[in-house]
């Protein structure tokens, strides 16, 4: 089991990841922007809202969960292997042998990267563990005389040789879809189906909507309540309930991982929405050839879109946040294209990232209905509770 985190990685914009918040805002000077503006909310830290936080005092409670599902990814264990009280969230935080553990293996990472490496970080949990609790000390003979796996980088920093433009595989993309004249007529979409979230056994309602240029709300209706996150063009937030902060405003790489979502939500405008397209080498996905395309949607870390050759569409996006021990990715795969008002949409995507995966499907999709811009605000604060398996 493991605890619900932010859900950027469901945030299908997707999930598609990375997205500053920068919408059409009327020129105004810097005082008047000032002047308008509400107070800054003090950014809540992972020891303002978590108890016994130790090593990991001092970085924002939106990136803490973050980094407990990169300690996940990393040795290859769930929640439980360092957190075995899992009552409530005064649960969570009682010591045992492997969380004093942990705390030491953060101390020895950080002072070799000060130590040896200027204080960049070059090693992470990962680094060593690669998915298993105890590092390997011991050579593998069949991996050393086996064909390499060839990883794909986490950016693309230069086209690739031989590779098309970026901007004929977006145009055969927009065409597979329908046509950019089919695309720019869809103004809004409305969605009904399930999501399931990797510890659940039961599915849950779910309902997407979303309006161009850039809005975009999903509610998801759990058991525990509804789980709702909402971008309105300029900001963004996610009320669930389980969680100690039952509504969060989000902030820096967060928002920009809802505003991919939305931007996507409205492909004939994917190459406005992405901008300096890079193309990385041909790679296979189901044994599928495709094409990667590297774009900068605003935000930290660029946004990886991979379309089938043959077909054009969308199969793949993977996106970066940045936690304080490692770069953690979210990968959403898009499957079962349909048409909807003479334009090809995804009606089933999962979600995969580190300390969670999901599954939507949906069974209703409507273009053009008009929704009422309130379900784009600020969503009301659930009850809190206990953690809730993601």
């Amino acid at each position: 089991m493991t605890i619900r985190a932010i859900p950027i990685a469901f945030l299908l914009g997707i999930p598609l990841t990375g997205a500053r918040a920068h919408g059409q805002i009327a020129a105004q000077t810097a005082g008047q922007q000032i002047a308008q503006q509400p107070p800054a909310q003090k950014e809540l830290m992972a020891e303002d809202v978590y108890k016994n936080i130790q090593v990991l005092r001092g970085i924002p409670e939106n990136q803490f969960l973050a980094t407990m599902g990169f300690f996940s990814a990393s040795i290859g264990e769930s929640c439980e292997f360092c957190h075995d009280d899992e009552s409530s969230w005064a649960g969570y935080a009682k010591d045992n042998a492997h969380k004093q553990t942990a705390r030491k293996m953060v101390l020895m990472m950080n002072a070799i990267n000060k130590s040896y490496f200027g204080g960049s970080r070059k090693l992470t949990c990962y680094s060593c563990h690669r998915g298993t609790d105890l590092p390997k000390v011991t050579p593998n003979l069949a991996e050393q005389y086996s064909a390499p796996v060839v990883e794909e980088p986490d950016v693309i920093t230069d086209q690739a040789a031989g590779e098309p433009p970026a901007e004929r595989i977006l145009d055969k993309y927009i065409q597979a879809l329908g046509g950019a004249q089919r695309l720019a007529s869809i103004t809004s979409v409305s969605a009904k189906g399930t999501y399931q979230g990797y510890a659940e056994i039961e599915k849950s309602p779910i309902e997407i909507m979303a309006k161009a240029p850039g809005q975009r709300v999903t509610i998801i209706h759990t058991s525990n309540g509804d789980w709702t996150t909402t971008y309105d063009g300029r900001a963004g937030w996610v009320a669930e309930p389980g969680r100690p902060v039952p509504l969060l405003e989000l902030t820096g790489q967060f928002l920009e991982a809802v505003k991919v979502d939305a931007d996507l939500a409205f492909p004939a405008r994917i190459k406005q929405s992405f901008s300096e397209g890079r193309v990385g080498y041909l790679t296979t996905i189901n044994d599928r050839e495709v094409e990667v395309v590297q774009g900068d949607s605003g935000g930290i870390f660029p946004v990886k879109l991979y379309f089938d050759k043959e077909s054009g569409l969308l199969v793949r996006q993977v996106r970066y946040t940045n936690s304080p021990v490692g770069l953690n990715p979210t990968q959403i795969d898009y499957t079962d294209y349909r048409d909807v008002s003479g334009v090809k949409m995804p009606f089933r995507w999962t979600t995969t990232w580190t300390d969670g995966r999901s599954s939507t499907e949906l069974s209703e999709v409507k273009a053009n209905l008009p929704i009422d811009a309130a379900k784009f605000a600020k969503p009301a604060a659930p009850a809190a509770g206990k953690p809730v398996a993601r």
